[in-house]
């Protein structure tokens, strides 16, 4: 079951989904699922109800709420197409950290106002860029957030960033996984060494996991890059996170 909702934010307003179980007959344990490049579409509406569907109520905004309300690739076309890909990149480059922080603060009083969602922690999932958004979002609100998770996430850890994860990781207290693609040229090795190293440090409890053979984008099923035995994974792997956080 889902339905849209509006939520008030200091940059605008941002349209949203919450998802729960079709026999949901109260309140449950939140989860945000931020999408990835490609902005809200079908394949993210069932994987956000998939995730509901094992107990709780989920809140998938729309990342590009600034310039643009629902999906944002239109009907025909994918977000790999190359006259899609830099308007993308143009929204995404507005998502900066401050903005993000503004995000985060109308995501949670959300939350803490609408029915779906109950009381205590919750957990949150991010794909592409915005795995980077899920550990974000644990670290600055670390008495909030008990589950964090990414998957083929994107940039995590480039030399010389200055907005680097490396650099907030240590505020985390949730519980992180992260699943990586195999060979995936958006996250090299060296920089799933240098995050695990940060996370290392600062004692978070982590998993890092690196899906053999699967390509950036497995779990987006309108990708040409899915995988659904890699899916597949991504879902027990996230059902386990939230089940043990939460």
């Amino acid at each position: 079951m889902s339905r849209d909702i509006d939520i008030p934010a200091a940059d605008g307003t941002i349209d949203a989904h919450v998802f729960t179980p079709g026999n949901a007959d109260g309140p449950l344990p939140a989860v945000v699922l931020f999408t990835d490049i490609g902005g809200l579409r079908p394949c993210y509406h069932e994987k956000a109800q998939q995730i509901a569907d094992n107990g709780y109520a989920v809140l998938m905004p729309n990342i590009y709420y600034r310039d643009a309300r629902g999906p944002v690739v239109p009907e025909g076309k994918s977000f790999r197409d190359p006259d899609v890909r830099p308007t993308l990149f143009g929204y995404a480059g507005r998502l900066t950290p401050e903005a993000l922080s503004r995000d985060f603060a109308a995501l949670l009083k959300c939350i803490d106002s609408e029915a779906e969602f109950a009381d205590g922690k919750l957990g949150v999932v991010g794909y592409c860029m915005t795995g980077a958004f899920a550990l974000r979002m644990a670290a600055e609100h670390p008495e909030r957030v008990a589950a964090a998770a990414g998957f083929h996430s994107a940039n995590l850890a480039k030399a010389d960033d200055p907005n680097s994860l490396v650099h907030v990781v240590g505020t985390i207290e949730a519980r992180v996984y992260l699943g990586h693609a195999d060979k995936d040229e958006l996250l090299p090795p060296e920089q799933i060494a240098c995050l695990d190293e940060a996370l290392a440090k600062a004692g978070v409890h982590y998993t890092t996991e690196l899906y053999k053979g699967a390509a950036h984008g497995f779990t987006a099923k309108d990708a040409p890059s899915y995988d659904a035995t890699a899916d597949a994974l991504h879902h027990k792997r996230l059902a386990m996170l939230l089940e043990e956080a939460l």
